[in-house]
């Protein structure tokens, strides 16, 4: 994970969210999740969440696609705990669908809002998620929390795409600003630790592009 900066709230909301969602809590301080789902105001907003954020999921770092991405509204504070913060743009996150459903109402998941760059990082070749050497044994065991709760290390998910990303990039198939744009942690950490260079990554990595013909 990497430090996401808050952005203001889309023009509209207080009309499209905030004041309906007021207006249904104060007849209804604490909804049913069905009684949510009828209430949902804040899906009025995931275009413009997905717009502000650059698509990029604030869990996984990793850029949802519009068509198959399955974007979602995720309530950093899970409102069936704190419903008076449902309708609230300061707690929305960009996460993608899977990372959301993982994280649940688990508070105890730190926030893309406040994490810093240097917290996580990721080693090379194995392409596994740690916490940064030498931090507080408190934060190391919050990001531990973090990254196992979210299945950051999952194999068939999160593991998966940084792979692809990583062999796209390897393949000359992306260059380095595209990785920047779609993969923003892990471009981050590639440049921190040098693997940037092309001649660099593909040693430690092992993946090289086909010979030409005739060479």
């Amino acid at each position: 994970m990497i430090r996401v900066v808050r952005k203001p709230e889309p023009a509209g909301f207080e009309k499209m969210v905030r004041a309906p969602g007021r207006a249904f809590l104060a007849g209804c301080p604490n909804p049913t999740q069905k009684q949510w789902n009828t209430h949902s105001y804040w899906r009025k907003v995931l275009c413009d969440l997905h717009r502000a954020y650059g698509g990029i999921c604030g869990y996984s770092c990793h850029w949802i696609p519009y068509d198959t991405g399955a974007d979602t509204v995720e309530h950093f504070k899970p409102k069936s705990r704190h419903p008076q913060d449902a309708y609230e743009w300061r707690n929305y996150r960009l996460v993608c669908q899977l990372l959301n459903s993982r994280k649940g109402d688990n508070e105890d998941i730190l926030d893309p809002f406040r994490v810093k760059n240097d917290w996580f990082t990721i080693e090379f070749p194995a392409l596994l998620i740690k916490p940064a050497p030498g931090l507080p044994k408190a934060l190391t065991a919050r990001i531990n929390t973090t990254r196992d709760v979210l299945g950051l290390n999952d194999e068939a998910t999160c593991m998966a795409t940084r792979e692809q990303y990583v062999t796209d990039y390897c393949l000359g198939e992306i260059d380095f600003v595209h990785l920047q744009k779609r993969s923003p942690f892990l471009a981050l950490q590639m440049k921190k630790q040098g693997y940037d260079r092309l001649a660099e990554i593909r040693k430690v990595m092992n993946i090289h592009p086909p010979a030409q013909a005739g060479k």
